[in-house]
């Protein structure tokens, strides 16, 4: 580790290591060590997960069971995707999570766009509702927009008062729709829209450009942190999602992947080693879009956080 002289003036000269440039001071160090505990505990339980969907039922019962299987099962990971039409579940929740990333991408950069650089009367007004709506339970939500898709009018049978049939129930529509843009992403493109300087959209009027050619080509590929930001959390939060799939629909073929893991929950209690090969099917994907995204992920909360 190399070492260096600081001098300071009206202070004792001291040697103290460096890394990167920066003197490693006692409050670093401890911030190292916590940072280091935490992450720890944070990947604990998924390599726990990892190791029990190795192992086999009687291993997993018993008491004197260590972190590491004895048998190394790998066929629990077969014999799962055996035991339901996995394979449909993870095209639905891998549709789902793709509409919803897209559409929360695009309209939300929109209105993002619209509140930071659009002075029009109102704005301010309408940015507060986004942020009173950021405010809301997610579960107090639940079942009014549940009513909303049931009695939704001249769908599935309804009238047009929304009456005689199912509405959207059991339907794309039900899946899609609800959630597809979120007042958070909202939120945080307008904050990283702000900080774009007003030259760019001046010199791009200047040479006859419209608002709408301003910001998807001017001002749009200047906040790729948001971008990245906004669809990774779309994405996992459509991917992970358990209750509304489970409340609007009740055929196989509209099933998600969360809602495919009950199946292992059995009348004699849980099936512990195919519930956790298909969790960790089910976390993969996740993780490995975040480690693809993580720079521009960090990025983005901090840019956001400083505004």
């Amino acid at each position: 580790m190399a070492t260096t002289e600081l001098h300071a003036p009206g202070a004792t000269s001291k040697s103290r290591p460096v890394k990167n440039g920066k003197p490693i001071t006692p409050g670093r160090v401890a911030l190292y060590v916590t940072l280091t505990v935490v992450s720890l505990l944070m990947v604990v339980p998924f390599v726990w997960m990892v190791l029990t969907s190795l192992k086999t039922p009687v291993e997993i019962a018993s008491q004197d069971a260590g972190l590491l299987p004895e048998h190394w099962e790998f066929g629990n990971y077969i014999d799962a995707l055996k035991a339901a039409p996995f394979a449909t579940y993870a095209r639905n929740s891998f549709i789902i999570a793709f509409s919803h990333t897209l559409i929360n991408v695009v309209v939300a950069s929109m209105a993002g766009y619209s509140l930071a650089r659009i002075k029009f009367r109102g704005s301010e007004v309408i940015f507060y509702l986004f942020i009173a709506a950021l405010m809301i339970p997610t579960y107090t939500k639940v079942l009014p927009e549940f009513l909303i898709v049931r009695f939704m009018p001249l769908a599935g049978g309804n009238d047009i008062f929304g009456q005689g049939g199912s509405g959207w129930l059991d339907s794309w529509w039900a899946l899609i729709v609800p959630g597809a843009v979120t007042p958070f992403a909202v939120f945080l493109f307008r904050q990283f829209y702000l900080d774009l300087p007003v030259e760019l959209e001046e010199a791009a009027r200047l040479d006859g450009l419209g608002e709408f050619r301003i910001y998807a080509r001017i001002m749009t590929p200047q906040v790729k942190p948001a971008i990245i930001t906004v669809a990774l959390l779309t994405f996992e939060s459509s991917w992970n999602n358990f209750l509304w799939p489970l409340l609007v629909t009740h055929t196989d073929s509209l099933r998600v992947i969360q809602v495919g893991l009950s199946v292992f929950k059995t009348e004699n209690g849980p099936q512990w080693h195919f519930l956790m090969a298909g969790t960790t099917l089910a976390t993969l994907p996740m993780v490995i879009l975040f480690l693809i995204g993580q720079r521009y992920f960090v990025q983005g909360f901090a840019t956001a956080g400083l505004k």
